[in-house]
């Protein structure tokens, strides 16, 4: 055997050892982490570890309000989760050291269900413990935004907020034409007219125009009660158009215009408290790997457009800005 080949095959067996050690010591690193997260699923979605002496609890409200949905290991945390979120003030109602909630919001909005879920719960708190919550909103707190600021004690806002888009709005497209090009074909067979929408009829839509209205009229009410303003007085603000923070502070849908440094000191001088818990943010290693994975996967045309039907024609009420 030559020379070169011997220093070739001495070459192989070194890199075939290499991999062999490096794929034992990957999959045993891969196997711990996924334990160690599999157990902090079965234990709970998260830990509150709550301070034992006086504080204000922040409560982010950061993203689309919407359902918590279930996720694996591999998947990227919400940024807004819906029931760790009612979980956390269920445990501060209970909690004889907690002296205030400060609900920091950067939301364009989100579903009916759960926006009107969460101002519910804050009521509760509210009721429950005479302890204050005040708002701070950052970047946006439009549509559901507002829906879940409106009944605080105090709102501030940065004075590049944009807010307001009282509202409420159910979409979707119509891509019947774009179906019939690419030579698909829907039908559907119904038990009644109105049970399949898809083509929204004059009647279908008087139908969802009834439902927007009457959710509408459940936030135009709440804005009233907690702004303690009138609900004609409302209304003309309640045309679905977003407000900046000066044009809010002027029509009384806030109360002041600060940094989030200002509004925390001032919290703290009226509640007597400085000392702030916020909930430490979860994050997966393997979510993260994988959802940088899947974002840089190319997407066929048609990937794309069962995708955007899907995120598109939910026909979900929602307090949403556009």
């Amino acid at each position: 055997m030559k020379s070169k080949q011997i220093v070739a095959l001495v070459v192989a067996v070194i890199l075939f050892i290499i991999t062999g050690i490096s794929s034992v010591l990957v999959n045993r690193y891969a196997q711990n982490s996924i334990r160690d997260e599999v157990v902090q699923m079965l234990i709970g979605e998260q830990e509150i570890d709550l301070p034992d002496y006086g504080y204000i609890a922040v409560v982010d409200v950061v993203g689309t309000i919407e359902p918590q949905e279930e996720t694996s290991i591999y998947d990227e945390a919400q940024s807004y989760r819906h029931l760790t979120t009612l979980d956390y003030i269920d445990r501060l109602i209970r909690d004889d050291y907690n002296y205030g909630l400060l609900l920091y919001v950067d939301s364009p909005g989100g579903t009916v269900y759960e926006a009107e879920e969460l101002a519910d719960k804050l009521k509760e708190y509210q009721e429950s413990t005479g302890c204050p919550v005040w708002v701070y909103m950052a970047h946006y707190a439009a549509s559901g935004g507002y829906y879940v600021s409106a009944a605080a004690d105090r709102i501030y806002a940065n004075q590049n907020t944009v807010t307001g888009s009282i509202g409420v709005i159910m979409s979707g497209f119509d891509l019947s034409g774009l179906y019939e090009k690419l030579g698909i074909r829907y039908f559907s067979v119904t038990s009644g007219e109105n049970k399949d929408s898809s083509l929204l009829t004059e009647e279908q839509i008087e139908i969802y125009q009834g439902q927007v209205d009457e959710v509408y009229e459940r936030f135009v009410n709440c804005v009233a009660d907690g702004r303690d303003m009138p609900v004609d007085r409302v209304k003309q603000l309640a045309d679905g158009r977003t407000y900046t923070a000066q044009q809010a502070l002027e029509n009384g849908l806030i109360d002041e215009i600060s940094s989030y440094e200002e509004m925390r000191e001032a919290m703290s001088r009226e509640v007597g408290v400085d000392v702030f818990y916020a909930l430490p943010e979860k994050e997966s290693y393997w979510a993260s790997l994988f959802s940088k994975v899947n974002n840089i996967t190319p997407k066929s045309e048609a990937q794309i457009l069962k995708e955007t039907a899907e995120e598109m024609e939910s026909g979900v009420l929602m307090y949403y800005a556009k």
